[in-house]
C-alpha cells in the first residue's frame, strides 16, 4: 500500500495538471476569440449574406442569422463587450468589496455590522431588476450595465471579505500590529492583504462567472449597445426562434461562455489554493 499511494498522488497531480493546462488554453482562446476577432473576421457582422437560418456552408461556415447575417462574423465581432464587461465588473466589485470587507472586519462590531446591511440593501433587489433600472436610466450604454452587474455582486464580496478579515484578526495579527504602532493602512497592507489574498482570488473567480452570466443575460434582454451591434448574450436570444432549422448561431456563442466560465473558475481555485499553501 505504501508503494501504491505514490503513484496514486503522482497521477491526481498530473491529472490536475493537465485539466489546468486545458482549462488555460481554453480561457485564452475564448479570450483571443473576444478581442482579436474583430481583426479575424472577413465579412460585416450586421449585412445580411443569405437567407434566415441557412445552414452551414463553404462561404458562411457557421451558417446564417435570423435576418441572414454571416454567423461566424458576428461570434467574432460579439465576444469583446461581453468579456470586457465582465472582467471590468468583476474587477470593481472585488476592489470595492475587498476594500469595504476589510474596513468592516477590522472595525468595531457595531459599524461593521452597519456596513454590512447598507450593502444588504442593494443585495435584496434582483440582479435583473437593478440592470433593468440602470439600463433604462442610460439607454443604449455598456457602462450601464458594468456598474450594474459590479453592484448585483458587491453585497457577496463585502460579506466574505468582512469574515475572511475576521479570522485573520482573531489569530492576533491585527492586535500585535498596533501593539508595535502601526496605522490603519500600514496593518491592511502588511498583515491583512498577504492573509486574505487566496480568498479574494477564489471569490473574485466566483463572482466572475456570475459577471459573465449576467452580462450575457444583459445582452439576452437587449440591454447596452443595441441591435444590430454583435453581442453572444444577444445571438442566442435572437436566433432560438430558428434552433429548429441550425442549431449553430445559438450554440456557438452560448458554448463559448460556458467554456470561458468554467475554464476562469479552474484557474481562479487553482491561484487561491496555491496562495493559501505558500
Amino acid at each position: 500500500m505504501s508503494d501504491v499511494a505514490p503513484v496514486v498522488a503522482a497521477g491526481r497531480a498530473a491529472h490536475s495538471r493537465v485539466t489546468l493546462l486545458t482549462a488555460g488554453v481554453a480561457a485564452a482562446g475564448v479570450v483571443l476569440v473576444a478581442l482579436a476577432g474583430p481583426l479575424l473576421a472577413t465579412g460585416s457582422p450586421t449585412a445580411p449574406v443569405g437567407l434566415p437560418f441557412d445552414t452551414p456552408s463553404v462561404a458562411h461556415p457557421a451558417g446564417t442569422d435570423a435576418v441572414g447575417r454571416d454567423v461566424l462574423s458576428r461570434l467574432l465581432h460579439g465576444g469583446r463587450a461581453v468579456v470586457i464587461l465582465a472582467v471590468g465588473a468583476t474587477a470593481l466589485a472585488s476592489a470595492c468589496g475587498a476594500l469595504l470587507g476589510v474596513f468592516a472586519g477590522l472595525a468595531g462590531r457595531r459599524i461593521g455590522e452597519l456596513v454590512v446591511r447598507l450593502v444588504d440593501v442593494v443585495a435584496v433587489v434582483p440582479g435583473l431588476l437593478v440592470l433593468l433600472v440602470l439600463a433604462a436610466g442610460f439607454p443604449g450604454s455598456n457602462g450601464a450595465v458594468l456598474v450594474g452587474v459590479a453592484l448585483v455582486s458587491l453585497p457577496f464580496s463585502v460579506r466574505v471579505m468582512r469574515a475572511a478579515t475576521r479570522q485573520v484578526a482573531v489569530r492576533g495579527f491585527v492586535d500585535t500590529a498596533r501593539a508595535r504602532g502601526d496605522g490603519q493602512w500600514r496593518i491592511i497592507r502588511h498583515d491583512v492583504i498577504p492573509n486574505v489574498a487566496g480568498t479574494m482570488l477564489a471569490e473574485a473567480g466566483i463572482r466572475f462567472s456570475a459577471a459573465v452570466h449576467l452580462t450575457a443575460t444583459a445582452g439576452f434582454l437587449g440591454l447596452g449597445a443595441g441591435p444590430p451591434t454583435p453581442n453572444w448574450g444577444r445571438m442566442v436570444s435572437e436566433n432560438a426562434s430558428g434552433i429548429g432549422l441550425t442549431i449553430w448561431p445559438v450554440v456557438l456563442p452560448a458554448l463559448l461562455l460556458v467554456v470561458f466560465t468554467v475554464s476562469v473558475n479552474l484557474l481562479a481555485d487553482d491561484a487561491a489554493a496555491r496562495w493559501a499553501d505558500r
